[in-house]
């Protein structure tokens, strides 16, 4: 085995089986070692830059076995090896590689990291961004990175793990089903009564499951108030103040200016296009188109319609008729909602909540949102 030690890390190269048989291979590793030979005799001689050093192909010069550290637990089944760019890490099923400025920069000790406000002390700007470890060693589950201030990082290997990039992908969140009527109608998703839904965490998170899953979900035996309604809303979240207010609530009225205040039908849609934050599409609220040249126009239309006609295969949509004490919530960046035209009167309250609230809400129970 050959060890080269430099610049603040480990080569190692284990010399091959039949070296010394063959002269046309024994002809190879000598002009290799030549070759090297010549390029460290340039750098004593101030010809070659460290950079150029660390530029050198030690793989392509020697194309041998690679050296892993191994831990001393059989157990833990954890071994990693110190790369020019970057750590490897193989542990709990997981290959994971871990760049040297990342590793540097999410150090958790006091003095790069407050652990009470869940911030960090240290100026990732001042991380020199080709920073190597000196040295690397684990002890049982820790792993420890001596840089070259001196300065030691201790991570532990299930924190590796969680917060690797490989880590995440494995990561199980919260499902989210594509569905169509036929396969919502026979998924039979249960509504959630209003109080369990009020007074009991296991109410709301299985109201929250649900949403998650399919965008829209249903609370029963509400009280058919206002304020009934507002108190739902604000169960899982801050209610989003509108130019509409904080609740609207009306019926049909033709001297608001708006088609949702009158009896016609309104397609396929979601709400608050025109805000700075939409929710989505709507063919009622697209402002004049004139911002994007003719044929770029074409090709807009041309999307508009085959959107369209998928949003209006009838084995896409879901038609449910609500009734009073009944409450709907929709998830605006995944479902579009609608109406068909009615006769009659019809009162409707409701109200806009704010995204990042829902989905805190749900982390807080414990769903990956």
């Amino acid at each position: 085995m050959y060890w080269i030690r430099g610049f603040g890390h480990n080569v190692a190269f284990a010399t091959p089986a039949g070296f010394r048989q063959g002269v046309a291979e024994r002809r190879m590793w000598c002009h290799r070692l030549s070759h090297l030979q010549i390029r460290l005799q340039d750098l004593l001689r101030g010809r070659v830059t460290c950079w150029a050093l660390q530029q050198l192909n030690f793989r392509s010069l020697f194309p041998l076995a690679i050296h892993w550290h191994h831990t001393a637990s059989k157990s833990l089944n954890c071994v990693w090896r110190q790369h020019t760019d970057h750590f490897e890490l193989q542990y709990a099923n997981t290959v994971m590689r871990f760049d040297y400025v990342w590793l540097r920069d999410h150090c958790r000790s006091a003095s790069c990291y407050n652990s009470k406000t869940h911030q960090r002390s240290l100026d990732t700007a001042s991380v020199d961004l080709c920073i190597q470890p000196k040295t690397i060693r684990l002890d049982e589950t820790t792993l420890f990175f001596t840089w070259p201030d001196g300065h030691v990082t201790r991570y532990d290997l299930d924190w590796l793990v969680k917060n690797s990039y490989e880590g995440q992908k494995q990561k199980v969140i919260q499902p989210r089903i594509l569905w169509n009527a036929e396969i919502y109608q026979q998924a039979q998703v249960p509504s959630v009564d209003f109080q369990s839904f009020l007074e009991t965490n296991e109410g709301l998170k299985n109201f929250l499951q649900n949403f998650l899953l399919y965008g829209i979900a249903f609370v029963e035996n509400v009280p058919p108030t206002q304020e009934h309604t507002e108190k739902l809303a604000e169960r899982i979240s801050l209610i989003r103040e509108t130019i509409y207010g904080r609740m609207w609530y009306f019926t049909s009225d033709f001297s608001r200016g708006d088609t949702a205040y009158t009896k016609l039908a309104l397609d396929r849609h979601t709400d608050t296009t025109y805000f700075q934050e939409p929710c989505g599409y709507n063919n009622y609220d697209r402002a004049v188109i004139n911002t994007v040249p003719y044929d770029v126009v074409h090709r807009w239309y041309t999307a508009h319609r085959t959107l369209t006609i998928e949003l209006r295969r009838p084995e896409n949509e879901l038609w449910v008729k609500l009734k009073p004490g009944r409450v709907l919530f929709v998830d605006n960046w995944r479902v579009l909602h609608g109406r068909e035209s009615f006769t009659g009167y019809r009162q409707l309250c409701g109200c806009y909540l704010t995204r990042d609230d829902v989905l805190n809400t749900a982390r807080l129970l414990g769903l990956q949102a």
